[in-house]
């Protein structure tokens, strides 16, 4: 079909409490959970995005694994792009960045990747902005975000969206 919407397989992952459902919950009805229920195995949520480029959607599988479980369970999705995130009042959080972005890249090889902090709207912060380095070691895209005040909250995706979008056209031309 024509006029068929590029859909691309988004695997968003983080340790538990960064916000990842809330950030999807955010896009999906435009509402902010306050209370933290925690997500078991995986939620699958189809997010629209209008860019220059037309629609574009992303189904997104926010999901509730621990680092090491992440090999087999990429393996199963297949991501064709992924959001890391940490929560910038939690320093554990983002010291784990590291065994997510690792535990993913062996599994989906060479897909665009966004790093993002996520709860910085919340003045008590842990992670300070010149401390967040680990984006540039893996050349990552990096945002600052919050899901609650919706600061920079569609920014991975149309960076994503760029990126795929270009990688679409790209393999087209060949």
């Amino acid at each position: 079909m024509a006029d068929q919407i590029p859909t691309f397989k988004l695997v968003l992952v983080g340790d538990g409490g960064t916000g990842k459902t809330t950030f999807v919950k955010r896009h999906l009805t435009g509402e902010f959970e306050k209370k933290y229920v925690a997500t078991l195995g995986v939620e699958v949520h189809p997010l629209q995005f209008h860019t220059n480029f037309g629609a574009i959607c992303f189904n997104t599988w926010d999901t509730a694994v621990r680092p090491r479980e992440v090999r087999w369970f990429a393996r199963w999705l297949l991501g064709q792009c992924a959001i890391i995130m940490f929560d910038v009042t939690s320093r554990i959080t983002y010291k784990n960045v590291p065994n997510w972005h690792r535990d993913l890249v062996r599994v989906c090889e060479n897909i665009p990747i966004v790093l993002t902090g996520n709860k910085v709207d919340i003045k008590e912060r842990k992670v300070k902005a010149k401390n967040i380095t680990f984006h540039r070691k893996k050349n990552l895209q990096y945002y600052d975000i919050s899901a609650k005040s919706n600061y920079n909250f569609e920014k991975p995706f149309l960076w994503l969206a760029r990126k795929l979008i270009g990688y679409e056209l790209d393999s087209q031309m060949r």
